[in-house]
């Protein structure tokens, strides 16, 4: 028995780095076109054609256009699950081709999936209600259930690929695909697999869950402008605007990366989540979570402040979180929040809900990975009062970038952020752990 001051927990934590990315977006399908048309700074919004908006207060949004799931997945699948299904499906098999894991054997207990969405298969949930109104419930298939619940995609992106280790599906409003990501991490972190497929999925422009965003008055109204609707930190945004996709990337411990010679696009590091404990849709008026789930990924990451030089910030265009945000990298970041970065991406994509954070933190990567950061696009006149910031507008810049950050925050208070690390080749390969 000793006695005296206690001696800290020290334990091993494996590395791990990002080797496929694959997403599905309003202004493009794969990583490429992704990537390019958000260097160039194009525009995905326009007037929803999924269904008739005209009474709708807002009638815009990021929509998947002419996408057919029979093009890119099997007939039957397609037909048997939803459409935030297709969209994590089509990801999935995207970053699995990317990580050049389609033609690598590996082993599937040792390989897991996590992936979640904010509202799950609403178009299903709208269809088959509509026919027990109308035809009573023999009218109603036993497949609604499956095409409805929430881990449906995960379960069919595992089923897919023979991905037998760890599976799970977050719900976490806003911050579903960080918060998918952030626990993939964990998992390989502490040596529980070597492969994560995650990120997250939605198709929630459907009447329904439209409407009711339009009831809180959050959307944007800017209907003669769609292309102009998504202005995140302007002076005068008006609202969100509603998108749709998903974002799927594969996570690797660094060991089993170089074993097989995978392709390195950056290291995760660092991962927060805090909870703001205050309101069902307003962020906390201090930004006290936000600030502590930052202060976090930092301090995982083990880095400084002045380490990171981007923010791909959560930037939704809404007058409350753009300036709750702001107010928060500004504590934070303190005299360096003026040296930083910051740009946001649903200037362009809308906000794809669930899927948001994984969309983001694969731009994230990009960014790190090439030096090359998004534009906002439509910030037009600075909100000089809340939001004094070194945002990236008009056209996309290049840095030398180290360490960048990607922050998601959600309906409910939920908040997560990913430290993303610049990956050099000439790393000791042989320490693949840092000790904590």
């Amino acid at each position: 028995m000793t006695t005296g001051a206690s001696v800290p927990f020290v334990m091993d934590r494996h590395r791990v780095v990002v080797t496929g990315i694959g997403v599905v977006t309003p202004i493009g399908i794969g990583k490429d076109s992704f990537w390019e048309g958000l260097l160039a700074g194009h525009n995905g919004i326009s007037r929803i054609t999924q269904f008739d908006p005209s009474e709708f207060r807002s009638q815009m949004a990021g929509e998947i256009r002419d996408f057919q799931a029979e093009e890119w997945i099997d007939r039957k699948l397609a037909r048997r699950t939803d459409r935030f299904t297709h969209f994590a499906l089509v990801s999935a098999n995207l970053a699995m081709k990317d990580a050049c894991l389609d033609a690598f054997p590996f082993d599937g207990r040792r390989a897991g999936v996590i992936i979640g969405s904010g509202i799950g298969g609403m178009q299903t949930m709208e269809a088959a209600h509509a026919a027990l109104l109308e035809k009573g419930p023999r009218s109603v298939g036993p497949l609604v259930v499956s095409r409805v619940l929430v881990n449906t995609a995960a379960c069919v992106v595992s089923i897919t690929h023979g991905l037998k280790g760890p599976l799970s599906a977050p719900s976490v409003a806003c911050s579903t695909g960080a918060n998918a990501i952030g626990d993939a991490y964990r998992i390989l972190e502490r040596g529980d697999a070597d492969i994560m497929l995650t990120g997250g999925a939605e198709a929630s422009v459907s009447p329904l869950p439209f409407a009711s965003f339009c009831a809180t008055r959050a959307m944007s109204t800017r209907n003669d402008a769609p292309e102009r609707a998504s202005r995140p930190f302007d002076k005068d945004r008006d609202g969100f605007v509603m998108g749709e996709g998903a974002g799927v990337v594969i996570l690797e411990r660094l060991d089993h990366a170089l074993k097989r010679n995978a392709p390195i696009y950056a290291e995760l590091a660092g991962y927060g989540n805090t909870a703001d404990a205050f309101h069902l849709t307003a962020p906390e008026p201090q930004g006290d979570g936000m600030v502590r789930v930052m202060e976090e990924a930092l301090r995982d990451a083990g880095i400084a402040a002045s380490d990171i030089g981007y923010i791909n910030a959560h930037g939704t265009s809404t007058i409350l979180n753009d300036r709750t945000e702001s107010a928060a990298v500004m504590k934070v970041f303190g005299d360096h929040a003026q040296r930083l970065k910051i740009s946001s991406i649903k200037s362009m994509i809308g906000h794809l809900m669930g899927a948001s954070g994984a969309v983001e933190f694969a731009a994230t990567v990009l960014s790190v990975s090439t030096g090359r950061i998004p534009p906002t696009i439509n910030h037009e006149q600075p909100d000089d009062s809340n939001c004094l910031l070194d945002f990236v507008t008009h056209d996309a810049e290049s840095i030398e970038l180290g360490a960048a950050m990607s922050q998601s925050f959600g309906f409910g208070g939920g908040n997560a952020c990913l430290v993303v690390k610049r990956y050099d080749m000439s790393d000791d390969k042989s320490d693949n752990k840092r000790r904590t």
